[in-house]
């Protein structure tokens, strides 16, 4: 039941069929979390495939399964390359990135995840290092609190609430949730609160967790080391990140430029195994509510 506590795996059996495993293979999970994905990888491996999963977050460790062809990585994504140089893996048959946030991050309350509790202003996926939301709110000028807003929340008005942020605390650092909710409120719409709180949380989560930064960096390495033939699979869950994988496995780059041949074809390092993206069906919906959002793309490595 712990599983279900701490994440329920969005599109299980879509990223397993994406994944075209082979049982002696070498796997990539970089996002083990409650370990639904790869204890599911596990099952279709013999005892001469491995499968390799990062989390930078010591609570997943919880999660991770006694066995021989599993090793966990305690680490961000982002050196997904240094350690599998250090594990003397020079390629892999596929990796899988679920993008998503656990469950378990937005109902521990002093994870600072979510606006519903009042916990302490922290939203930091690896709780030993790194900048805390607090920080972000009681450090950065005006002109780039703005811009984390919007770029990474899409609120059109992120100047206005940029500068509420910077009146608030000349009088009194942020720490607490209550405190931040007391200043942003009256710059959301009351018809549709949840949604762009959700928008300005998310703003702040990716900007403690340099999440782009890191996906990017992440994808780049991925292509390295897939072997001809391998296969990349990605789960999004708002746009930024989507139009970064979508970019990537389309044409190499995050900024979706095409480079073509002497002949007009697309230069590409990968052919798209599901030209649509894959969403999830009414019954997944019903089943785990946080795949709604998702989106699954699925690209092999030429």
């Amino acid at each position: 039941m712990q599983e279900q506590v701490y994440h329920i795996p969005a599109l299980l059996e879509e990223c397993i069929q994406g994944l075209n495993i082979s049982s002696q293979g070498t796997y990539v999970d970089v996002t083990f979390g409650g370990g639904g994905h790869s204890k599911e990888i596990l099952k279709h491996l013999s005892q001469k495939g491995h499968l390799y999963s990062f989390d930078q977050d010591e609570d997943a460790e919880q999660n991770i399964p006694a066995d021989n062809r599993f090793t966990f990585v305690r680490s961000n994504f982002r050196f997904l390359s240094n350690f599998m140089m250090y594990y003397d893996v020079e390629e892999i048959d596929g990796l899988l990135a679920d993008l998503g946030v656990s469950f378990h991050h937005f109902d521990e309350e002093e994870r600072g995840f979510s606006f519903r509790f009042d916990g302490k202003l922290d939203m930091r996926m690896n709780a030993r290092a790194g900048m805390t939301a607090a920080d972000i709110l009681n450090d950065y000028e005006e002109e780039k609190l703005a811009d984390v807003f919007y770029l990474y929340g899409e609120m059109r008005n992120s100047r206005r609430i940029a500068s509420a942020i910077i009146r608030a605390r000349s009088e009194k650092k942020f720490d607490r949730i209550a405190d931040f909710l007391d200043v942003v409120k009256p710059f959301v719409n009351r018809k549709q609160e949840k949604k762009e709180l959700a928008q300005i949380f998310q703003a702040l989560r990716i900007e403690v967790n340099k999440e782009m930064e890191a996906l990017q960096q992440m994808l780049s390495q991925a292509l390295s080391l897939l072997k001809p033939g391998g296969r990349l699979v990605v789960l999004t869950y708002h746009s930024l990140e989507d139009r970064i994988v979508k970019n990537f496995m389309k044409t190499g780059n995050f900024e979706g430029k095409a480079n073509k041949d002497f002949f007009g074809r697309v230069e590409t390092p990968f052919k798209l195994v599901n030209n649509k993206v894959i969403v999830a069906s009414e019954q997944e919906v019903e089943r785990n509510p946080r795949s709604r959002s998702a989106k699954l793309r699925i690209a092999e490595k030429l």
